[in-house]
Formats: structure tokens, sequence, C-alpha cells
């Protein structure tokens, strides 16, 4: 109390109030003052309240500053009826009420002061309904919630514009720096035209160069606008792109999947869309208009402060206590029939949590391929625009994967045989090369011969016949072999094809009834699991009721003992006091005046007739001050006015030494003589 009271007076002693009070003359003051200084606060913080309360009704001044306050948001402490005897306090100029209340206000006198300002503006007038019926009321009220929502909006940017720093010496001194610069411009203007005019044609010259500039800022524009249609056109392109795209994927789905997949897969969409727009996003939406209006109403009242929120924070404890109490008491009190459907909606509740859980789990995954399927595109666009070719998908890129690794193994082997026959090559060019360096000498030596015997070109004909005949049974021989590589070939194919069927025969066999096994498996899988989950509910069902149940056995436990105690203690204070009483009366009926002195009435008794006599003592002796009050009075004023004479006479006592240290007066004849 001792600080809250030093603050108040350092307050006040501050600009603007200037009261200059210590801690004695603040305490000293009268409730009447004490009211005005706070109406004094309250006229500081909002200038239609600096009134003087001696002309106002004391109710008049309790509901003005209780309207105030009450906008000013200051929460005086305690309940309910705390708040009535702050009322009353406030109307009697109670120290206990106002002294907090001048605390809590010097505070935080700007931010107060700017609150009050705001209030001014947006405290809503509460209109009736039935006067909203008439047009012209709503549409005043109407313009109303406009003009309010417009005045926010202005002092938001007010407020960032004091934020950002921009003050008003700095745009006069931009708008002073603009001005010079606008005098030096006009006056190199100047200048130009003068030396223009004495150029010949000016004026053409000034047409053209105007033309110029026209055309320039034409060019610019047709530039801007074909850089707007590039990017156009190349939008235009990677929209193309994603729609061909998509129609390659859907046309691979139809190609790939049966009917009776499609529609099962569009009949899980439709379910799943059904839920989202069903179920899901109305309670989204109902949750983000709950939020939005609460946002709103929060942006509508004024800024909270520290205090604010602290008070909200131990309310909003305070209630959760109470709604812990009350679910525990229903939890206690709860009926048999209740308990016959807590599984079932335990298990329901479960269900249902799965399902919201599976269902955003579906949405996540759905905006995470949605995302990649976008990178996707992205990255064929930034492929097509770098001059390459389309990305491809995962089996396209597997597929290409095997074909490069057949055609890499099919390259080397090539390569191998070309480097054998090349090889080969050589010793055969080297081998027809000595074979047609010995056919050639022969052929001398045989046409000589010839030429000798006169049969000349006998060889020559004879080789012809030969090549002719020798090509004739190549080509019979490549028919016969081509033919029955082919009827060798054919029949190696039905071989194997026959080995296959007869080898995949018992393994399809063996297939289907593993297939068969796995439908029942799954079906057996699917039973136990739905018997698993059923009785986990259940379990956790029993599990929680148990552990409530437990909880409030606990807690009627601890009660029981608490009252126990308390019940205890109750009946030993009264032991003493029936003890005490016993004895009393023991005491007050005993014939012995000893014991009656002990007693606890001759006490009281005693001390109350001492008191009566010490009363009487004090009235006569306040009858004889009164009495001679008017003497002591006036002897006092005479033993005053002696005591300042006697000082009169000592002051001119020691003027007259201080005199007679510097001379001697001497009087003779009615005069005074000076004598150093």
């Amino acid at each position: 109390m001792g600080d809250q009271m030093q603050v108040i007076v350092e307050k006040l002693n501050q600009e603007p109030f200037r009261k200059n009070y210590n801690l004695i003359s603040f305490d000293s003051l009268e409730p009447l003052q004490l009211l005005q200084l706070l109406s004094d606060v309250l006229g500081e913080i909002d200038p239609k309240h600096a009134v003087d309360i001696r002309e106002e009704l004391p109710e008049q001044t309790a509901k003005r500053m209780l309207n105030l306050l009450g906008i000013l948001k200051y929460k005086p402490p305690g309940t309910v009826s705390d708040l009535s005897a702050f009322r009353q306090g406030l109307v009697t100029g109670s120290k206990a009420v106002i002294h907090p209340v001048l605390h809590w206000l010097l505070q935080r006198t700007n931010e107060l002061r700017t609150r009050a300002y705001l209030a001014r503006f947006l405290v809503k007038l509460e209109v009736p309904a039935e006067f909203l019926q008439d047009d012209t009321v709503a549409d005043f009220n109407k313009q109303y919630e406009e003009l309010m929502e417009a005045f926010k909006n202005l002092h938001k940017e007010h407020e960032q514009l004091k934020i950002s720093g921009l003050s008003t010496a700095e745009i006069r001194r931009d708008i002073s720096a603009m001005e010079e610069e606008k005098d030096q411009l006009a006056k190199r203007v100047e200048r130009l035209k003068k030396r223009v005019e004495t150029v010949q044609n000016h004026q053409r010259m000034l047409e053209i160069a105007r033309q110029l500039r026209l055309e320039k800022e034409r060019e610019e524009s047709l530039a801007q606008q074909k850089q707007e249609q590039k990017s156009q056109l190349f939008h235009t392109e990677q929209r193309l792109q994603r729609a061909q795209v998509q129609l390659k994927e859907m046309q691979h789905m139809v190609a790939d999947s049966k009917p009776e997949s499609l529609m099962k897969k569009l009949e899980e969409e439709i379910n799943f869309n059904s839920y989202l727009v069903n179920e899901k996003i109305p309670r989204e939406m109902e949750s983000k208009k709950t939020s939005v209006y609460f946002l709103q109403k929060l942006v509508a009242e004024p800024a909270m402060t520290q205090a604010d929120l602290t008070a909200l924070e131990s309310e909003i404890e305070e209630v959760t206590a109470q709604m812990n109490q009350l679910i525990e008491k229903r939890i206690i009190t709860y009926e048999p029939t209740d308990s016959k459907f807590s599984m079932y909606r335990q298990q329901a509740s479960i269900i249902s949590r799965k399902k919201e859980a599976k269902a955003e789990e579906l949405q996540a995954a759905k905006e995470e391929m949605s995302s990649l399927e976008k990178q996707v595109e992205q990255k064929n666009s930034q492929a097509h625009g770098l001059g390459g070719s389309e990305v491809l998908t995962e089996d396209e890129f597997k597929q290409y994967v095997s074909r490069l690794r057949s055609k890499n193994t099919l390259y080397k082997r090539r390569r191998q045989e070309v480097a054998e026959i090349t090889a080969e090559y050589g010793i055969l060019q080297r081998t027809e090369e000595l074979l047609r360096q010995r056919h050639q000498a022969t052929q001398q030596q045989l046409q000589a011969i010839e030429e000798k015997k006169g049969i000349s070109g006998y060889s020559y004909t004879q080789e012809e016949l030969e090549r002719v005949s020798a090509v004739k049974s190549e080509m019979d021989e490549v028919k016969g072999q081509t033919l029955d590589n082919m009827s060798e070939m054919v029949k190696k194919l039905n071989a194997m094809v026959a080995e296959k069927k007869a080898s995949l025969a018992p393994v399809i066999k063996e297939l289907r009834q593993l297939r068969q096994t796995c439908q029942e498996l799954s079906q057996e899988c699917e039973e136990k699991k739905m018997q698993y989950d059923s009785c986990a509910a259940g379990l956790e069902t029993n599990r929680s009721a148990l552990e409530q149940e437990v909880k409030g056995l606990l807690e009627e436990c601890a009660q029981e003992e608490s009252n126990y105690r308390y019940i205890n203690c109750m009946k030993r204070s009264l032991e003493v006091q029936l003890q005490r009483a016993r004895e009393e009366m023991k005491a007050y009926v005993s014939p012995e005046p000893q014991e009656r002195r002990r007693a606890v009435r001759e006490q009281y008794t005693r001390i109350i007739l001492e008191q009566e006599n010490l009363g009487k003592k004090l009235r006569e002796k306040q009858k004889v001050v009164r009495e001679s009050h008017g003497p002591n009075m006036k002897q006092m004023k005479m033993w005053q006015d002696f005591e300042k004479l006697m000082e009169c006479k000592r002051e001119c006592f020691l003027k007259q030494q201080n005199q007679a240290a510097i001379g001697q007066i001497i009087q003779e004849g009615g005069k005074d003589r000076l004598v150093l």
C-alpha cells in the first residue's frame, strides 16, 4: 500500500498534474477531494470528464466515472458483492477504492488516452431489432457501421505512418528540395530555349524531336506488349503441355485398367468427396467462421494490456476448473442406463476419429501428389525450354533402360565380331594379294602357251563358264539352306510352346489354389481385425469407465476423510467450549466469593465498572478543560506577547552593544553625540 501511494504521489507531482503532494498530504485528503482528483485524472485521459464534481450530483459522478472505467476496461478485484462495494466506495470516496484506481490509471495514461479517444468512435450504439425493421433506420445503421470500419482502417494507417518514422520536417525538406530541383530544371529549359532560338528551322527540328520521342515511347510500349505476349504464349504452351500430359495419363489409365476397376475408383472418389462436402468441409467452415467472428470481435475492441491478458488467463483457469468439477460430478452421478450405450458411443467416437484421421491423410497425400505433379510440369517446361525432349515416366524410363542395356550388350558383341572380321580381313587381303600375283604369273604363262598353240582366249572362256556354274550352284544351296532353317525354326518354336505349356500347367493350378487361399485368409484377417477393433474399443471403454470410477472413489474418500477431520476438530473445539462453560457455571454458582471472582462474568463486570468510573473522570476533566479554555487561551496570548516583547528588548540590547563597540553616544541638552 505504501509503494502504491508513493507511485501515485510521484505521478501526480509530474506533468501535466503538478499537484506538489507528499505522502502525508495525499493521505490526509478528504473523500470529496479524492473524488475531484480522480475526476481530474479521468479528465486528462478524456477531456469530456474534466468537470467540477461540486456542480453535479454524487450519483451522476459515480455513473460517469463507472462508464469511463468500463470503457477503459478497468476490472476491480473481487466477486459480485465486491463490485457492489466498489460502486458504494466510489460514491463515498473511499481510499481503499480510489487509490487502486488512481494507481492503475496513472501507470498507463498514454495508452488509456488512446483507448478513450477510440471509444468515442468505436463504441457501437445498440439499436433494438424492432427499430431495424424500418428501412431508413437500417440504412443509417449500415452507413454508421461502414463509417466505423473506415475509421478503423484510417486509424491503422495513421498508426503505421507514425511507426514508419516519416515526420513533417522530413516531408518539408523533401518538398523544398524538389522545388529547388524544379527551379533548376526550369532555368535549364529557359537556357536551352534561348540557345535553340538562334538555330535555323528550330521549330521544325523541335517537331521532329517530339515525333522521335513519341516513336521511342511507342517502341517501348510495343516491346512491352511483345514481352507480355511472349510470356502469355509461354504460359499457354505450359498449359497445353500439362493438358497433353493429363490426356496421356488418362489414356494410359483407360488402356491399362478395366471398367470394374474404373468404377470402383470412381465410387471411392465419390464417397471421399461426399464425405468432404457433407461432413468435413462444413465442420471446418463452421470452425473458421467462429474463429473469424471472434477475431473480428477482438479487432473491434481496443488493444489489451498484459494485465488484461493475465486477468483473462485467470478467468479461463477458473472456468476450466469449474468445468472439470461439473464433469466429475456428472461422472460420479451417472445413471446405469447411460452405461449401456457408453461402449457404443466410445466405439463410434473411435471410428469417427479414425475416419477423420484417414481423410486428413488422404487429403495430405492428394495435396502432396498435386504438388509433385506441379513440380514435374515445371521440370517438363524447363526441359522443353532448354530444347530437350519430354521427360519420361517411371515405366517408360525402365523400358528405356532395359532397351539400352540390351543394345549395349549387342553393341559389345558386334564390336568384337567386327574386330575379329577386321583381323581376318587383313589376313585374307594379304592372301588374296599373293594369290593374285601367282594367278597373274600363271595367266601370263598360259597365254604364252595358247599363243604358241594358236588357241588364244580358251582359258578365259573356260573360266567364265565355271564361274557361272559355281554361282548357280551357290544360289541353289542358299535356297535349300533357307528352307531347311525355316522348317527347323518352326519345329523348335512349336516344341518350346508345348514345353512351356506343360511346365506352366501345374504352376497355374497351384496359383489358383493359392489365390483362393489368399482370399479366404484376407477375409478371415478382416473379420479378426474387426473383432480386435471392437474388443479393443470395449476394453478401452471399460478401462476409461473404471479409471473414472476409481478417480471418483478416491476423491470421495479424500472428501470423506477431510470431513472426518473437520468434524473431529469441531468436536474438540466444542468440547473445549463446553468445558469452559461448565467451569464458568460452576464458578458463578459457587458460594465461595474467591471462586466467584474467578468467573468470567465477574471479571467483565469489574472491568465494565472500572471503565465507567474512568469515563466519569474523563468527562469531569473535559468539563474543567472547557471551563478554563477561555482564560487559558487569554493567558497563553499574554505570554506570547510577553515573549515577543522580551525578544524585542534582547534585539535592542544587542544593537546597543554593537553601537557601543563603534563609539559612545552622549546625550547633553536634548542632543545626542557620537564620540569615536
